[in-house]
């Protein structure tokens, strides 16, 4: 905050020498604040040094009152805690904001001497307020995820379905859920809708079926829908179907999952989830989802997020918030393929920097296979657990290689989900066959997941310049049933983040909330460590595949300024660095050198969007 603004005092205070501050040294620029300060104003007098060379450092706690000038300094107290993530990852001892930007970085005496050499040069007397963090916090830039889905993240907290351990379990909280809402409990015409439930999860893994909504007397009757964790299959009611028109003996790129009589269960996987009709929600209830979403992202240290999916409804309502001036958070937006529709990226605006820098949308989001849950990722060769199948494209090899170099060759970035081994090698022949058309290093594509690498194909990630787009929680998450899964070799490819960075490719991290939590520490956490939060693997303590274990630098990179480069803006975001907008997070704990499991525990104690906190306070 603040240094105090009494005259006298001010006066009688001595202004730091070279000799004091220069140089980011890791020493106290003054004595630790007491236990509970987090937030201080520091004011600083000076004995005469012919009577004592004691300097009294006195403290202000500065009140909530106090106004953040449009100008100031923040610095760690002790020693140089900011860390800058530029291209040396240096770490420097205050940032200074003015409007909306960065405009210097380093020691404090250094940034003191640049600011009035500024106003003297422009011929004007403007403050530098000067304030500090806490004994013990530190300051990165502000954190990505990049890959997520924020509308939906906004329904899923409505009835949230994540953590049962049985069908039963989960069609109870059904109940309690229409049961807690009168509109709902007493029509029932109305939709229930909710997300959330893993199947994988269950003591008993097994699909759910109708039959088990309509088991329960509240729940029965009503049309339901409830999409699973990973979003790859839905969970309908009877009345659902019966309302749906006659159901086709096969989907393209989807399965409608049947009994031994050949009539449907209830589950959709897939590309056959297009086929149950919802009612489209309100423009209301659209921004109330939103609401909801940035709170909980600001809460955790989010600045910016790459939403992994644009349908029509969503493009519209984030092109309305932009223009409208309600965009608290920065959104990069992928727009969805529709593999029906006709080609458009040649007659299709695209968006950048719409809404004061906070809305873009440049890329293309292309679905290539399904889900290794729900048996949908598309190997090269069967499922060990299940040597029936090989999984399924949910978008043909032909139509990638037809779209993908059109779509580059109108300049869109191409992002596509891989889950597959197979189906990451396919997305990469049509981005090599792309380059006989354009520079595709240029457009950055990205392949969203990348979960299952052939060795052949980890080295063309770095040949090719595509971007591993990653998510960290996900291995820790699927560690547990993977092995059974693909088998004791094929395993190794999968979340093999040590390997792609070696053959030369950026990772950039996300989380795929709600399908995981959207706290950025615990994607952190879990690519340092490949352990559960309770430190333990199906490895042991030392991780799963410890081998591929990102290093701390690698990951901060990937929440930071890896996502910027990968959304085409590292020259205003991802870095603490002059010119760049003033997005920054202090969080409570260092999380670049303290034990690991202490990084779950590390809180965000102010969010900054453009030089203002948007939670928490400076």
């Amino acid at each position: 905050m603040a240094s105090p603004k009494d005259s006298s005092l001010r006066n009688r205070s001595r202004q730091p020498t070279p000799e004091d501050m220069k140089g980011d040294k890791d020493v106290p620029l003054h004595p630790t604040p007491r236990s509970g300060q987090s937030r201080y104003c520091i004011s600083v007098a000076s004995a005469s040094l012919l009577i004592s060379l004691l300097t009294v450092i006195i403290y202000r706690r500065c009140v909530s009152s106090t106004t953040l000038s449009s100008s100031y300094a923040l610095c760690t107290p002790n020693g140089a805690n900011i860390y800058t993530v530029d291209d040396k990852n240096s770490k420097v001892q205050c940032l200074v904001v003015r409007n909306s930007h960065f405009v210097d970085a380093g020691p404090l005496y250094d940034v003191q001497r640049r600011w009035s050499d500024l106003m003297a040069s422009e011929n004007v007397t403007e403050e530098l307020q000067v304030r500090y963090t806490g004994p013990q916090e530190i300051v990165v830039p502000g954190l990505t995820d990049s890959h997520a889905h924020v509308l939906e993240y906004g329904a899923t907290q409505q009835m949230p379905l994540e953590g049962t351990q049985s069908i039963k379990e989960t069609v109870k909280r059904v109940r309690e859920y229409i049961l807690s809402d009168p509109e709902l409990r007493d029509n029932r015409s109305r939709f229930v809708e909710g997300w959330g439930w893993d199947h994988t999860k269950w003591l008993l893994e097994e699909w759910p079926t109708y039959d088990d909504l309509e088991a329960d007397s509240v729940v029965a009757g009503r049309p339901v829908v409830l999409q699973s964790k990973d979003g790859h299959a839905l969970w309908v009611s009877r009345k659902v179907i019966e309302d749906m028109e006659s159901l086709p003996d096969e989907v393209e790129g989807g399965v409608i999952i049947r009994d031994s009589d050949g009539n449907p269960t209830g589950v959709f996987l897939d590309n056959a989830q297009d086929m149950v009709i919802r009612p489209d929600p309100t423009y209301s209830m659209l921004q109330k989802r939103f609401a909801t979403a940035v709170k909980d992202a600001h809460a955790v240290g989010l600045t910016a997020v790459h939403d992994a999916g644009f349908k029509p409804m969503s493009l519209a309502f984030f092109k309305r918030q932009a223009e409208e001036g309600n965009l608290p958070i920065r959104v990069y937006g992928m727009t969805y393929f529709n593999e029906s529709a006709d080609y458009w990226g040649d007659r299709v605006q695209k968006i950048v920097g719409a809404g004061d820098n906070r809305l873009s949308v440049r890329s293309i989001k292309i679905f290539a296979d399904g889900a290794l849950r729900s048996g949908g990722a598309a190997l090269y060769e069967p499922y060990t657990d299940n040597p029936a199948t090989r999984g399924f494209m949910r978008t043909s090899p032909e139509l990638l290689n037809d779209v993908i170099p059109r779509f580059m060759r109108d300049g869109w970035q191409v992002n596509v989900h891989a889950i597959g081994d197979r189906a990451n090698g396919v997305v990469l022949d049509a981005f090599e066959e792309a380059l006989k058309d354009v520079n595709v290093s240029a457009l950055r594509p990205r392949l969203e997941h990348a979960q299952i690498l052939a060795k052949a194909d980890m080295a063309r990630f770095g040949s090719l310049g595509v971007i591993a787009s990653v998510q960290p929680t996900h291995a820790i998450s699927d560690m547990w049933f993977a092995e059974d899964r693909l088998g004791p070799e094929r395993v190794k490819g999968l979340y093999a983040f040590r390997s792609i960075i070696d053959h030369g490719a950026r990772i950039t991290l996300g989380s795929d909330f709600p399908v995981e939590d959207m706290n950025p520490l615990a994607g952190f956490y879990a690519a340092i460590t490949r352990v559960s939060p309770d430190g333990k693997s199906p490895h042991g303590p030392g991780g799963w595949f410890p081998e591929q274990r990102m290093t701390r630098e690698e990951a901060l990179r990937g929440m930071t300024i890896d996502p910027a480069y990968a959304s085409f803006t590292e020259d205003a975001l991802g870095s603490i660095v002059p010119g760049k907008r003033a997005d920054y997070v202090i969080l409570s704990r260092d999380i670049m050198s303290i034990p690991p499991p202490h990084i779950l525990t590390t809180k965000v104690i102010t969010t900054v969007i453009d030089g203002k906190p948007v939670y928490g306070k400076i």
